[in-house]
């Protein structure tokens, strides 16, 4: 079942997704050489907390930290330990935090200092991917037209999405009805209307969209070694179309 939220609810959420996007621009600031993952997880922590926030993804299903950072060929659930950032790396941050018991969600892929145009480009399809699904979560369309329109942008760039991993809907859990994949034709899936809330979250590959999970049982990396991006927004879909609720800097999806 796909709930729809009372202005009430979106308002609690909203709350929620402030925090994560200026969590998230907090951790752009600490991406770069030298750092540890471990370091800018437990920044983040701390910056939860004193916003009075839960980190969301601390526990839950027993992952060991607050934030999933995953860097070049880990697609995401990268557990943040003493991996040092190199130059030219790049390095996705997934986060989540819960506030009065409603939940938000985003995720950024940030570069360590100058990179591959290759890589550049990678991160580039991604946002636009992320855009043009977001794009479609308009009342009347089906929920499959998301997932048409990131892929179409993904793979007319020469990229792969990650067919294993989905996005999500959220609110009173982190993950909740409906699963959004980021591939499929378009004009299928339950008909959207006004009050859901949705992750739409494209992971996108630089080659193969296949993956596997690392001894660890959490971080998901490519199947050929090849740099992955991911970007991802909570949104709520209006009368009027979709509203980013994570977006704490507009150039993130320019």
């Amino acid at each position: 079942m796909i709930n729809i939220r009372s202005a009430r609810e979106i308002d609690a959420i909203r709350k929620a997704c402030q925090a994560v996007g200026e969590i998230l621009d907090f951790a752009e600031t600490l991406i770069a050489e030298g750092v540890s993952t471990q370091v800018i997880d437990r920044e983040l922590e701390q910056m939860t907390i004193a916003k009075g926030g839960i980190p969301a993804f601390k526990g839950y299903g027993g992952f060991p930290a607050s934030a999933c950072i995953s860097v070049e060929d880990v697609v995401v659930h990268g557990i943040p330990g003493e991996r040092i950032l190199e130059r030219g790396e790049i390095v996705g941050v997934d986060y989540g935090v819960q506030l009065d018991g409603y939940f938000g969600d985003s995720a950024r892929t940030f570069a360590v200092g100058d990179i591959s145009l290759e890589k550049k480009r990678l991160m580039d399809v991604t946002r636009a991917a992320l855009a043009a699904g977001i794009e479609q979560a308009r009342p009347g369309n089906r929920l499959s037209d998301i997932s048409h329109a990131v892929q179409t942008v993904v793979e007319k760039a020469g990229f792969s999405v990650v067919r294993d991993l989905v996005g999500h809907g959220i609110g009173t859990h982190l993950h909740e009805d409906p699963q959004i994949p980021n591939y499929g034709l378009p004009g299928h899936g339950p008909r959207l209307k006004a009050g859901m809330v949705f992750a739409i979250e494209p992971m996108v590959n630089m080659g193969t969209y296949e993956v596997y999970t690392d001894e660890d049982e959490w971080a998901v990396l490519t199947d050929d070694g090849q740099p992955s991006a991911h970007f991802e927004h909570t949104i709520v879909i209006t009368d009027n179309g979709p509203e980013i609720l994570t977006l704490a800097d507009k150039s993130d999806l320019e």
